[in-house]
């Protein structure tokens, strides 16, 4: 196979939404620190939603972006906690796909702890080829073919070979 063609994991975004700032988001970064081993992210509410007490700019979630070996090590560890199991509507139009896990304590390692609570996490993966970067680069930017893309069925495929996920 032309190893172009080949789809590969180009990035793993944990994100994990709390709703309100303090000693509980303070928990959640922590949370996410442990659990992938890289620092997160605080994120930063885009509007203002009175019945849900959001200010606009206020802190309220936290998110991670894994690349490379960390990516791949997450996404077996994530995949087990849900048994391997990705749905076809889980899928974008350009083969990315995301899942949730309702509990951080299905995690390898991690157990329950009254003072933290639990908090569950939104995974989101981002597929792509090789040659990707003719489309993002900021100097003479072009458009990637058709062909180049990765599609729904691409990625159902790239995730029953290489990850033996069933996607039903």
């Amino acid at each position: 196979m032309n190893p172009m063609r080949e789809v590969f994991v180009e990035k793993v975004v944990v994100h994990m939404g709390v709703g309100e700032a303090g000693d509980k988001l303070t928990r959640a970064v922590d949370l996410l620190k442990t659990i992938t081993g890289n620092t997160p992210v605080r994120s930063n509410a885009k509007r203002t939603n009175v019945s849900f007490g959001i200010r606009k700019g206020a802190p309220i979630s936290c998110r991670v972006t894994l690349r490379g070996r960390k990516a791949a090590e997450f996404l077996s560890k994530a995949l087990d906690i849900v048994d391997r199991r990705i749905a076809r509507n889980q899928f974008d139009r350009w083969g990315n796909f995301s899942f949730g896990i309702e509990e951080h304590t299905d995690f390898p390692g991690m157990s329950y702890d009254p003072q933290i609570g639990i908090y569950g996490m939104d995974i989101n993966v981002v597929l792509a080829r090789r040659g990707i970067r003719v489309a993002r680069r900021s100097i003479e930017q072009r458009r990637l073919p058709i062909k180049q893309r990765v599609t729904q069925d691409d990625a159902a495929r790239y995730l029953k070979e290489a990850h033996r996920v069933e996607v039903y």
